[in-house]
């Protein structure tokens, strides 16, 4: 009799606790909750994972970076941060370190290509470096427009962002003319010099790393630039007419996605205050040395002349 008291002590003891209610451990998955590791990644039960972009769209401000990464976003083989994550421009985004910034890019499967876009890093002179030492391999786009149009289109965005606060900014013609000379003070004048910050990145970077977007010929026409931008990723084909359609109403080409229509904000495409002729052709002589210095550098002409 003890020795039979004894083994059902000893099988109560290795037996497996009993489930009251078989069900509850199922149901839908939990959100994902981010733990960046030190490897650079952060992963969730369902396969995702968050990690360092594979991708950086490094700019142009204006040039139609969120045209770019909104289309890019299309193909099935990439995953796209939504926001300008900022991290290596801005200092207090860049001490939070890596984990943080890992945090900030969109749950991908592990055969998607992360992207995000911050249209400032391309300006900023200490941002080659700092991509550089996070990944020497990364692959890069750059996206830019006609500098003189990229000009209009920087002073029309923060026109509108002083109107939104009901505030008065100053006319374009005394930005853009100082003593009836272009104001070298102006910084969207800065941003449109593409060659002294290409040359920053090339110190960096070799060419090949660096995919140029033609920002004008995307507006006019997206499907051969995205077929360019698939063939430098070596992506599947997959973004084609059909992604796209032309709204007469903007303008502008907006997207098909799973059926859906879509436009960018009403942001996007505003008309540029009126520039007397003189002071347009101020403008492109301007910029015609600096281009020819940047078609130079890059191998490639732009119909910018």
């Amino acid at each position: 009799m003890a020795a039979f008291l004894f083994g059902l002590l000893i099988f109560a003891i290795q037996s497996p606790p009993l489930l009251l209610n078989p069900m509850a451990n199922k149901g839908s998955p939990s959100p994902p909750t981010p733990s960046p590791r030190e490897n650079g990644t952060a992963s969730h039960r369902n396969g995702t994972l968050q990690q360092l972009p594979h991708i950086i769209i490094i700019g142009v401000r204006k040039g139609g970076t969120r045209a770019l990464i909104e289309m890019l976003s299309l193909h099935s083989g990439v995953a796209a941060a939504q926001k300008e994550v900022h991290f290596f421009d801005w200092e207090n985004h860049y001490e939070r370190g890596f984990p943080w910034y890992v945090s900030q890019m969109p749950y991908a499967f592990p055969d998607q290509l992360t992207v995000e876009k911050t249209p400032a890093y391309f300006t900023s002179s200490h941002v080659p470096e700092r991509v550089h030492q996070m990944n020497p391999d990364i692959k890069l786009l750059l996206i830019l427009r006609d500098p003189t149009e990229r000009v209009l289109s920087d002073y029309t965005q923060i026109f509108y962002n002083h109107l939104q606060k009901r505030k008065l900014y100053k006319p374009i013609e005394s930005v853009l003319v100082k003593d009836g000379e272009i104001n070298l003070e102006y910084k969207a004048l800065n941003r449109s010099l593409y060659y002294a910050h290409m040359q920053n990145w090339l110190k960096y970077f070799p060419l090949d790393s660096i995919h140029i977007v033609d920002g004008d010929e995307l507006i006019r026409d997206p499907v051969p630039e995205m077929k360019k931008v698939e063939r430098f990723f070596k992506l599947e084909p997959q973004i084609n007419s059909s992604f796209f359609y032309f709204n007469k109403t903007k303008g502008f080409y907006c997207l098909k996605d799973h059926g859906q229509e879509r436009c960018l904000s009403d942001s996007k495409g505003r008309p540029h205050p009126y520039v007397a002729p003189a002071i347009l052709q101020k403008l492109y002589q301007f910029f015609h040395e600096p281009n020819k210095r940047f078609f130079s550098l890059v191998g490639r002409a732009f119909n910018w002349i």
